[in-house]
């Protein structure tokens, strides 16, 4: 059996910060799209995203906590997390971080990306997941409960759609700033910098 380490200090203080089980989100909640930072931000990223992606994951691990320490700490940029699972495993990680009490949302999308390899390559990756989720407050039962709820299942699809009609997504990353300016894939983070000074002028 492989040994879970969490991977940075920020999943550390997430997962020892949590001392029970919480109940899971309702449907409606579940279904909400997940803002980071200041919902009154000047300017909007929206982000197009699948947890099994690896440039999706790229993006999350060298290239989103930059942005966060500049842009959104500061008050400047807000960012819309959406999903866009491209497969099953991809959807199942997805149901299951939208499972997750509002509060640790973000705390079960970093730790999904930094153990991406881990959990979407395992023979038993239902099985690595609900660990994950265990260690982060989910109950296995409410991660299993969530999995059968077709109403929640059919809304992540439908919201891909919406992204594929909207904004013509059709790969991930993909990052609509302030709906006019679109990024495809994990860019540097000057290609951000630069769309975002333009932005405040």
């Amino acid at each position: 059996m492989k040994r879970f380490l969490l991977p940075t200090l920020l999943s550390v203080a997430f997962f020892i910060s949590v001392s029970a089980h919480a109940a899971p989100p309702t449907t409606e909640e579940a279904l909400k799209d997940r803002i980071l930072g200041d919902p009154n931000a000047p300017i909007t990223m929206i982000e197009y995203s699948s947890l099994t992606c690896p440039h999706c994951r790229q993006f999350h691990t060298e290239i989103l906590p930059k942005i966060k320490k500049n842009y959104i700490d500061t008050g400047k940029v807000k960012l819309i997390y959406r999903d866009f699972p491209f497969d099953q495993l991809g959807l199942l990680a997805t149901v299951m971080a939208r499972c997750a009490p509002l509060k640790r949302y973000f705390g079960f999308i970093d730790v999904l990306f930094q153990k991406q390899a881990d959990w979407s390559r395992s023979q038993d990756p239902f099985g690595e997941l609900s660990r994950i989720g265990k260690l982060g407050g989910l109950n296995p039962s409410d991660f299993d409960a969530c999995l059968k709820n077709q109403e929640l299942i059919d809304g992540l699809v439908e919201k891909r759609l919406e992204g594929q009609k909207k904004f013509d997504v059709n790969a991930t990353p993909t990052f609509i700033i302030d709906g006019d300016h679109k990024i495809v894939g994990s860019q540097p983070y000057e290609e951000f910098e630069k769309v975002f000074s333009q932005k405040a002028k």
